[in-house]
């Protein structure tokens, strides 16, 4: 199974496109996805990206974290399992 990489400090112009496009020289995409806000539609300034193995996953983060781009380095590292902090939204 492929790794999950989470991008942060993404320009708020970045689509998905565009970090897929960013990451593909470093081997297969499985997915990327820029996070959205909800209520205003504009970028929460991280995605994740799924390489489709681990070899790839790390080339990806050795070359990518602390990269420049559009003015911010970016921050890549290997995305950490979702933790249900409970609550409801209303």
């Amino acid at each position: 199974m492929g790794k999950k990489l989470y991008v942060g400090n993404l320009g708020y112009d970045v689509s998905s496109s565009d970090l897929q496009q960013m990451f593909a020289p470093h081997g297969n995409i499985v997915s990327a996805e820029v996070v959205m806000d909800r209520d205003t539609g504009r970028s929460k300034g991280f995605g994740f990206v799924e390489m489709s193995s681990d070899a790839e996953a790390q080339a990806a983060i050795g070359a990518m974290d602390n990269k420049e781009h559009g003015g911010r380095a970016l921050k890549v590292n290997e995305a950490k399992p979702r933790v249900d902090r409970g609550g409801a939204r209303r």
